[in-house]
Order: structure tokens, then sequence, then C-alpha cells
């Protein structure tokens, strides 16, 4: 990679934009662009803007592959809402300039108890009626599925790891809201009243019979992956 005061890098998914301010604030002199399909999120991004860092509203999709070469590619906790990684991720490679590096975090939603929990919740009836059979199944692959496409579109150095970041929980009300603003929200999006209440009743529920020791530790797991492309 380049120099570290002249590299062009760009956060997909940036969110509020605090994260990618702190790593201008590492590479001084550099340019980051910050993109988020959020224009409620990128409203308080605002206040980080200046000369090097900048954010645009965009879809991660729409960002990649473009004509625009990146010294830095890196994501953290974006990439497990797009769709179809087969596809996406030599496009992502592919905007790597040679000698760029790639940095991504997701969570391994498949893997994560209270997502599981959902996910046999919105199988099973009534809720799989009210929520007119909408399923969003996990798009995040095995290490090995993720390993193989690195490699195959020339990025070396590759790392890749399983990492579990513990939530420590007070009571039931500290998961629900754990998932709640995530992988929850788009399924509470499409209900209202009375059938809202309900799910939202039985999924706490389910967390009480799941977890029963207070304080709990939620083994909340993350892969990351870390590589160089290829001169």
């Amino acid at each position: 990679m380049k120099p570290e005061n002249t590299i062009k890098a760009i956060d997909l998914g940036c969110g509020t934009g605090e994260q990618t301010s702190i790593l201008t604030e590492k590479f001084t002199g550099s340019t980051f662009l910050g993109i988020d399909s959020s224009a409620e999120m990128l409203e308080k991004s605002k206040k980080y803007e200046n000369e090097n860092l900048h954010f645009k509203l965009q879809t991660i999709e729409e960002a990649v592959p473009s004509d625009q070469k990146w010294d830095l590619i890196f994501s953290n906790a974006a990439l497990q809402w797009t769709d179809d990684h087969e596809t996406l991720f030599p496009k992502i490679i592919g905007s790597l300039s040679p000698g760029g590096q790639l940095a991504i975090q997701m969570p391994v939603q498949n893997e994560n108890i209270l997502n599981q929990i959902l996910m046999q919740m919105v199988d099973e009836e009534p809720y799989a009626s009210q929520l007119n059979h909408f399923k969003r199944d996990s798009p995040v692959l095995s290490m090995d599925d993720y390993a193989q496409i690195l490699f195959d579109n020339g990025v070396q150095d590759i790392e890749i790891f399983q990492k579990v970041y513990p939530i420590i929980a007070d009571d039931y009300e500290d998961l629900y809201t754990f998932i709640s603003g995530t992988a929850l929200l788009p399924y509470l999006e499409r209900l209202e009243g009375e059938q809202k209440e309900n799910f939202i009743s039985e999924f706490k529920s389910r967390i009480v019979q799941r977890f029963t020791k207070y304080p709990a530790i939620y083994a909340f797991k993350r892969i990351l992956m870390y590589g160089c492309k290829k001169y």
C-alpha cells in the first residue's frame, strides 16, 4: 500500500461517520469517503466532514464496482445487510488498487442465539402469515467460502477468523434491546398494533427461556477478514 499520508480509503456502510473519522486521524493527509444508504445516519456525519473526509448517500452495491480504485476498503458491521456475497465480494476486491488492503467485520448472524430465536419465530404461525412470509436469511458465508473468494480474486496475506464479543446483560430486556434496533427491526416494521405487541412479548418470553441466569453472557460472534490485493 502507498505511504500512509497518501492513501485513498472508503468506508462501506459508515453509519454516523464516527469510526471513519477516527481512522482519518490515524492516516493524516489521506482522503477518506464514507458511504451509507441511510440519510438519517449521514445527517449525523456532517460534523466530521473536512477537506480529507467526505460522506455520500449511496448503497454498497452502487459504490462497487466503479472507476475509482481504493488503497483501503473497510467495512464495520454493514455487509451483513447486503445480499449475494458470492457476487458482491469480487466486485469489492476489484475496486482495490494493486497492493490495496481489505478489512471487513460482520456479525455471524446464523450462529448468534438471538438471531436463531428470531428465525425460528418467523417460520412459525401466526407470525409467518402476519409477516406475509417475509424472511431475510443471513447472507454471511463461512470462513472457508470467504477464504476461497479472496484467494480466487487475487488477495494475499489472507487472515480470516471468528471472534466472540461478550455482551453482559443484567436482564432479558438488555438482550432484547441489543437486537431490537438491528436484525429485529425489519420484522417489527411489518407488524402493527396487537400483532406487533404479541410478537415482541413472545420474543422476550423465548429470551427468558434461553437465558435463565443473570447477569447473562451473550457470546456475540463476528467474522473478521483482512488481506492485500496482489500487485
